[in-house]
């Protein structure tokens, strides 16, 4: 598989900040991925029909070049109940967005696995706003992401947009917060994205070491040091505060108003993100089908505790496997 990070081209006079950033994007999404990935991207075209408008692959599997563990797709529908068979999915994906799913499918005697978002044209770009609480597409969208299938160049705009709010709404809130004395902060790109993905990961219980975290920043070191840059500039010619390069990274001068405002807004949101990811949680036990195992096999790779569960939990998950997320939950697997 071609790496996910594309190379970083430097600016020309003619190139500005936001106009470089959505160029780094598009070279990103436009990644060739390897046949399989393809055809699974083809298998939820047919799962979900001509609705949808893009299928986006991102993840550990895109990360590490690889089709073995589990593969992470967005599939973007132009509507939800076109999107469904069922009523039911396409409600609950209107009102708590995204639905994920999981699905496994056999492809030239190869059984692959996918666990996979959906989400409308409009509410994709909506959720990678700053403005709202749950976190999960700016989170995932300011990583690199690529395309395995798009209609066609309006929405490949569209995909490329949204990735780039995502890229300045966690550099935003991740500067926010970032330690230091008084009005200025002096960071480098990874301490940047490394506090963005720790708060981001916070908020949605997700259980990742700080090892994971790491080699998350560390497989495109040198892309985040480009986007870092990009988007600090940005967000300083918006008048978020501002910015000056030192030699090993950056320099912010927040005023002390709009600090205290954006340190409250963590604190306020932190916890009705994880009220969202709790409701999230509880509504895939409908929609992702076979969960107890796939929690059972999230939680023994990212944090290395085995949780035993009975063959009934296994067969019976919706009835059964409530202790088992209790479990997760009480000790603090995801936080």
């Amino acid at each position: 598989m071609t790496g996910a990070c594309a190379s970083f081209v430097p600016e020309t006079p003619a190139q500005g900040a936001e106009r470089q950033l959505s160029a780094q994007i598009a070279r990103e999404l436009d990644t060739p991925l390897p046949e399989p990935v393809l055809a699974f991207a083809a298998e939820l075209r047919r799962r979900h029909g001509s609705a949808v408008s893009a299928v986006v692959f991102y993840g550990s599997c895109l990360r590490k070049r690889t089709t073995e563990g589990v593969l992470d797709f967005y599939v973007i529908v132009d509507d939800y109940r076109l999107a469904y068979r069922s009523r039911a999915l396409a409600l609950a994906n209107a009102l708590l967005p995204p639905n994920v799913l999981y699905h496994e499918w056999l492809h030239e005697g190869e059984r692959l696995r996918a666990k996979y978002a959906v989400l409308s044209a409009r509410d994709f770009p909506r959720l990678a706003s700053p403005r709202r609480v749950d976190c999960r597409v700016w989170a995932r969208f300011s990583q690199p992401a690529a395309l395995a299938f798009v209609r066609d160049e309006q929405v490949r705009r569209l995909v490329v947009q949204v990735a780039v709010r995502s890229c300045l709404t966690l550099v935003a809130r991740a500067a926010s917060v970032l330690a230091g004395r008084g009005e200025r902060r002096r960071f480098t790109s990874e301490e940047l994205f490394l506090t963005g993905f720790r708060e981001t990961y916070r908020a949605e219980l997700r259980a990742e070491r700080p090892e994971t975290v790491q080699e998350v920043h560390d497989a495109c070191a040198d892309r985040y040091r480009a986007v870092a840059g990009l988007a600090l500039r940005i967000l300083a010619e918006r008048g978020e505060f501002v910015l000056r390069q030192t030699p090993d990274g950056f320099e912010t001068l927040t005023p002390a108003v709009r600090r205290w405002r954006a340190g409250l807004s963590w604190r306020v949101r932190r916890p009705l993100a994880k009220l969202l990811a709790i409701a999230g949680l509880l509504k895939t036990a409908f929609t992702f089908g076979d969960w107890v195992p796939y929690v059972i096999w999230k939680v023994e790779r990212h944090t290395a505790v085995r949780l035993e569960v009975t063959e009934r939990q296994r067969h019976h998950p919706l009835i059964f496997g409530w202790p088992v997320v209790w479990r997760v939950l009480r000790q603090g697997i995801y936080r």
